[in-house]
């Protein structure tokens, strides 16, 4: 069963870690708010950044600046794909989904999912987009192989029941750290492979949605750290969680850094 996986996958204890977010978390609280202004430019900046990094994991080629030329202008970069464009614009309005979800307490649900994975993958595949894969996938260079497709429905049924019992137990203060809940929640997605495309992309969303209604920004993982994120998710596929929770967590660490950096220069 989900849970029985979940529960034996990750023996090593991460509290000084999670202690270490934590604190800066707390500090971050202390701190004089942001400006509207100010509050404007990082999150413009930071949506630039989860949407390169995002699409640049899974193999576009727009740069930073030519991401931002696409959300921002409206402009299309000659020599680049179209699906590229769609890629960027689609992302941005899934961070926009995400933040909506992220504004009320409820765990998200299977429905809330596949409407993420309907927006990731909307006019490219709009046949698969927000529907659960018909056939067996095989992920490309991992020994890995996702769960049938007929084993798919009841696989996300668990996985949503999951959610919704983690989130009780965050509300209620005990369980899973938030970011560890959020970076598993990832992995498993990933693990159960439930769409033809877009799992990664869908997976990441998710876990900032999560990390967001806890309370914690968000975690961009670095397209320049994609051979050690995927080696982390192959690791885990294996039972050994570790390596994904540290990615994770240096993710938000990283966004922590910048607001902190970002409010001390507004105080």
């Amino acid at each position: 069963m989900f849970h029985v996986l979940y529960a034996d996958a990750h023996p090593m204890d991460h509290t000084p870690l999670f202690a270490h977010i934590d604190a800066k978390r707390a500090e971050l609280d202390r701190q004089r708010p942001l400006s509207a202004v100010e509050a404007a430019r990082l999150r413009e900046y930071l949506d630039v950044e989860w949407t390169y990094n995002s699409n640049a994991i899974e193999g576009s080629t727009l740069t930073r600046q030519e991401t931002l030329v696409v959300l921002k202008h409206g402009l299309t970069v000659g020599g680049k794909p179209l699906v590229e464009h769609l890629e960027a614009i689609n992302h941005q309005a899934a961070i926009g989904w995400v933040e909506q979800l992220a504004s009320q307490p409820a765990p998200p649900t299977e429905a809330d999912i596949l409407a993420l994975h309907r927006l990731v993958l909307r006019s490219i595949d709009d046949a698969n987009a927000g529907v659960y894969r018909q056939s067996q996938v095989y992920i490309a260079g991992s020994a890995h192989t996702p769960p049938s497709a007929r084993a798919v429905p009841c696989r996300m049924a668990e996985y949503a029941a999951w959610l919704a019992r983690t989130g009780e137990d965050q509300a209620a203060g005990r369980g899973l750290h938030p970011v560890e809940r959020a970076a598993h929640a990832h992995f498993w997605l990933v693990d159960i492979h439930p769409f033809v495309d877009g799992n990664g992309r869908t997976a990441r969303l998710l876990m900032n949605l999560l990390l967001l209604q806890a309370g914690y920004p968000i975690a961009i993982i670095r397209a320049e750290d994609r051979a050690a994120y995927y080696q982390a998710l192959e690791a885990g596929h294996e039972g050994r969680l570790d390596a994904f929770l540290l990615l994770a967590a240096q993710a938000v660490d990283r966004t922590l850094d910048m607001f902190l950096a970002a409010t001390a220069d507004n105080s």
